[in-house]
């Protein structure tokens, strides 16, 4: 086992009325985009209604900002048809700092990994 420093963005997106098809077409293109990311842990979209979760991981803060330049214009087609419920973002206190300001238009909330914890 080794230590578990991943960081963590956590998006919750609300998909409008009538969209939900839509919003589920993209996330292939999210996919693809993100698998030649070395950097990225994990990458999977999960669904309950029209509530949409994008569980992903990232080696540290750089990669973690690299994925959201890599899929920019992805994300921003997909506020024209969902809001961000929620964002969340997990990581290493060294590497919250890292975000904090390159993120800040976003609002995440940011919890502060405690050292100690494992991964497989």
């Amino acid at each position: 086992m080794t230590a578990d420093t991943v960081c963590t963005l956590v998006p919750y997106f609300k998909v409008k009325p009538g969209q939900l098809p839509a919003f589920r077409a993209g996330v292939a293109a999210f996919v693809e985009r993100t698998k030649s990311e070395r950097s990225c842990v994990h990458y999977a979209f999960s669904f309950d209604g029209d509530n949409a979760h994008c569980r992903e991981g990232y080696d540290d803060a750089a990669a973690l900002l690299g994925h959201l330049d890599n899929v920019g214009a992805l994300l921003g087609e997909a506020l024209k048809i969902a809001d961000i419920a929620r964002l969340e973002v997990h990581a290493p206190a060294a590497e919250i700092e890292k975000l904090r300001a390159p993120m800040a238009a976003l609002k995440p909330q940011f919890f502060v990994l405690e050292p100690g914890g494992i991964r497989r």
